[in-house]
């Protein structure tokens, strides 16, 4: 249970994650060394009450001030935004940056006029403006319904990425190889090979004390995963070994855990674990949960989730 509900912890912390494919403008943005990118789709959203009170309770602060700082300059999420992408990547000496991307009809002529008439002024970074926002946020028009936004550090880097000064994401096989399996999905992201390790080891817990995992962990590549509320909730996630010898302990592992928590569950957290499965296929592990929206609201009220995801 506490595998389940830290991946989904891991999943939704980053952006409540409900996504469309990562449209071009955006994509020519991402560094080649990516940690991990996760996708909202606002649309998605709005049409799911169990979305809805996931993004309720788990949205994290630094959404809201986006949310906030969007609408300081015209731009209603709730009416102009379709997608958010966030992409975590290493900047060489700069270390891990964060960047974002926010695509839907925006009306770009009206936003620019509002952002002079608070005499916000753009500043030059090679042949793109950038402009500040609130909460320390700077943002770019990619296109008319594009916008790259992040601290100024980050941005500037996807902006060189595009421009051509660093290597791109689709340089990255590793990486961009895991994308076609879920960007179609409802909810989607990709976790390179360190952040797939660790994700495991915390989802593990007592699990990954045992030897076997710390070998097994050398032979994890990295992880993607999907979301539905089409109906009821739908979760997916595949972690990639490099054989499928290595698929097959860490499932073992999986089900060790799961069924080492399941003696202690509450009524809801036990009902989760019934609706979990856990198997190799080849070289991967594949999780798969599903749930009707009553049972999901009862896990998100359940202590075990609200104590993984705080």
């Amino acid at each position: 249970m506490k595998f389940l509900t830290t991946c989904l912890a891991s999943l939704v912390l980053a952006g409540v994650a409900y996504a469309a494919p990562l449209n071009s403008s955006a994509r020519t943005c991402v560094p080649a060394d990516l940690l991990q990118l996760i996708s909202v789709d606002y649309r998605t959203l709005k049409d799911s009450p169990t979305a809805m009170a996931l993004k309720q309770q788990l949205m994290p602060d630094n959404i809201k001030q986006f949310e906030a700082a969007l609408k300081e300059i015209g731009i209603d999420p709730e009416k102009d935004v379709d997608t958010l992408t966030f992409a975590s990547f290493r900047d060489g000496k700069q270390g891990v940056k964060n960047v974002g991307f926010a695509s839907g009809p925006f009306n770009m002529k009206a936003v620019l006029k509002k952002i002079k008439l608070q005499n916000y002024k753009p500043k030059k970074y090679g042949n793109s403006d950038v402009y500040p926002m609130a909460g320390g946020f700077v943002m770019s028009f990619l296109d008319e319904s594009s916008l790259l936004f992040g601290d100024q550090t980050g941005l500037d880097a996807a902006l060189d990425t595009r421009d051509g000064k660093t290597l791109s994401l689709d340089t990255n096989g590793d990486m961009a190889d895991m994308m076609p399996d879920v960007d179609a999905s409802a909810v989607w992201s990709i976790l390179d090979q360190q952040g797939t390790q660790n994700m495991m080891r915390s989802a593990l817990g007592q699990a990954a004390s045992i030897a076997d995992y710390e070998t097994v962990k050398k032979h994890i590549l990295g992880s993607r995963y999907a979301m539905s509320f089409q109906s009821g909730v739908d979760f997916d996630l595949t972690v990639l070994t490099s054989d499928s010898m290595t698929a097959g302990t860490l499932a073992s592992l999986v089900k060790a855990g799961i069924l080492y928590k399941k003696m202690s569950a509450t009524a809801q957290e036990k009902v989760a674990v019934d609706n979990t499965t856990v198997d190799s296929d080849g070289s991967n592990l594949a999780v798969h949960f599903k749930a009707n929206d009553q049972q999901f609201q009862a896990l998100m009220h359940s202590d075990l989730f609200a104590a993984v995801s705080h």
